[in-house]
């Protein structure tokens, strides 16, 4: 006799547990585990990363994307603005900007502003400043599509009232329009600011000194000098400190925000 769906679905599941079980079992027995922990878990060479991995590594990751993302914030809403502007001049500028910066690798603007601009102007540029120039230039191209699809979202109903009230089309925008699009935008956001937050390792392309180290530089040089992967792990958990409680905080905000969902072209495109 055929069986059911219950009992199909109950045997599936069984079938499946049964493979997790052996194959936990065989790792479990055929691993050397020995080797495992000196390579992943070295308590010595973790204990010999602290507390620099957190004063210096974590703090400039911070730093870093901190810098990034406000002035890639800042960025990001005068090129919304000049996308919903009447001028068709600004609109293709921006557009041409967003498209440009979202299709390059963030290594290469990274590489560009840290090295390209001191060559060409025969200059110094201060690693700090270059970082915030080259996150904020990629973090705005895809935060400006965001700001977008939020100013748009705000009801119609609200600008034709406010003004009916007498308030100027500039005044509408500055503290009606966008103090609300700001609310919807939240969630995204933040997410951007997780990626940011990973793009940051990066820097370590520039070269730095030992106070101007981020986490994935910090774990790189603990690496060979402990030829362990231990200072890997501990900068991994050094991130996700970082991005699980704004991961927690992204998923809040959207509970907040009636989990009220924009449409953007980033949200279905991988960032490279």
């Amino acid at each position: 006799m055929a069986m059911s769906k219950r009992k199909r679905a109950r045997v599936v599941r069984t079938v499946q547990y049964g493979i997790l079980v052996a194959v936990v079992l065989v790792v479990g027995f055929t691993a050397n585990w020995s080797k495992i922990r000196t390579t992943f878990f070295d308590l010595e060479v973790a204990r010999d990363m602290f507390p620099e991995v957190i004063t210096v590594g974590l703090f400039n990751t911070v730093i870093y994307t901190a810098l990034g993302f406000g002035f890639g914030l800042a960025l990001a809403l005068v090129l919304a603005l000049m996308r919903l502007s009447e001028v068709r001049v600004y609109r293709w500028i921006a557009g041409l900007y967003i498209e440009f910066f979202r299709g390059l690798p963030a290594l290469l603007v990274i590489l560009a502003v840290g090295t390209g601009i001191p060559l060409a102007f025969n200059t110094f540029l201060d690693k700090y400043v270059a970082l915030m120039i080259a996150l904020g230039i990629v973090a705005s191209a895809y935060m400006a599509e965001t700001l977008r699809a939020g100013i748009q979202a705000v009801p119609r109903g609200q600008v034709e009232a406010a003004r009916s009230l007498g308030m100027s089309s500039g005044r509408t925008m500055v503290t009606i329009v966008i103090p609300q699009a700001f609310k919807i935008i939240l969630p995204p956001l933040t997410n951007e600011l997780i990626l940011l937050t990973k793009d940051s390792s990066l820097a370590l392309f520039l070269g730095a000194s030992v106070s101007e180290y981020e986490l994935t530089q910090f774990g790189r040089v603990a690496l060979n000098e402990s030829r362990s992967l231990t200072p890997v792990l501990v900068a991994g958990i050094c991130y996700l400190i970082i991005t699980i409680p704004l991961s927690y905080l992204s998923r809040y905000l959207e509970r907040r925000t009636g989990g009220r969902k924009i449409s953007t072209p980033e949200s279905t495109e991988v960032k490279a």
